[in-house]
């Protein structure tokens, strides 16, 4: 029972998690057709608890084991993650991370993108998006079979760094699968060698979380959402992936 804890899963496991996988990837697309200028985010949480439902799955943040206010995470602008969906009407030119967690035949599969309301993302902006999403794809490049977590952190780390984004590094990637947050945590930084030693069989979820200024953090008096400390623009990109004797399976994607 301890090797299941830690993260190894069935194949019967992983190919539920495949399917997981798939429903929010086909979530996410629905979200990028539906946001737009003039939504509030408790609109767009609502769309989102209808595709989950339709889909035959649950929001797992409206489960006991979380119990957070929406069914899908929103942080706009300097918010990073666990943003409440709030009667905030997004304007166009908004930066928005969506960060949805869902459980599928009791697996849990985790992702997350960020996007620009209403155009396509410019000058600075875009910058942050590609480059943050970019340093995600390092990290899952970074798996070639069993990995360290300091190999998968060191390679977000790189791509970050050349950059020039404020790394958050108060906050991390994680194990999931049988739950939403499970051992071992996954840096977005690191050393090559160090850390966990990861295993084929396991699912991670690997998401790093950049912004334009500082790396200090805040979290906002509804005790969930935390923000840039300096008010800096920022963004996430996440998926759940497998570990393979090869490399690295994303499960989050369609």
């Amino acid at each position: 029972m301890a090797e299941l804890i830690t993260g190894t899963k069935t194949p019967e496991q992983i190919e539920v998690m495949r399917e997981g996988g798939k429903i929010i990837a086909r979530i996410f697309d629905d979200i990028r057709g539906f946001v737009r200028p003039g939504q509030t985010e408790l609109e767009i949480d609502g769309f989102v608890a209808g595709k989950i439902t339709e889909y035959g799955a649950v929001p797992t943040y409206k489960t006991n084991e979380v119990n957070f206010p929406g069914v899908i995470c929103i942080s706009t602008n300097d918010e990073i993650v666990h943003g409440i969906p709030s009667d905030y009407t997004l304007r166009q030119g908004d930066v928005v991370s969506f960060d949805l967690v869902i459980t599928y035949k009791e697996m849990k599969t985790d992702a997350a993108f960020t996007m620009v309301v209403g155009e396509a993302p410019t000058g600075a902006i875009k910058h942050l998006l590609t480059a943050t999403e970019r340093s995600l794809y390092a990290g899952i490049d970074a798996i070639k079979g069993p990995v360290y977590t300091g190999d998968i952190g060191a390679a977000i780390e790189a791509v970050l760094v050349k950059a020039k984004l404020g790394i958050i590094r108060e906050l991390v990637g994680h194990g999931v699968g049988l739950k939403m947050h499970m051992p071992p945590d996954i840096p977005n930084y690191g050393r090559k060698g160090t850390g966990v030693l990861l295993k084929p069989g396991e699912t991670i979820a690997i998401e790093p979380m950049a912004t334009l200024g500082g790396e200090g953090i805040v979290t906002l008096d509804d005790e969930w959402t935390i923000a840039t400390r300096d008010g800096s623009l920022a963004a996430h990109f996440e998926h759940t992936v497998l570990i393979t004797e090869r490399g690295a399976e994303i499960l989050t994607q369609l």
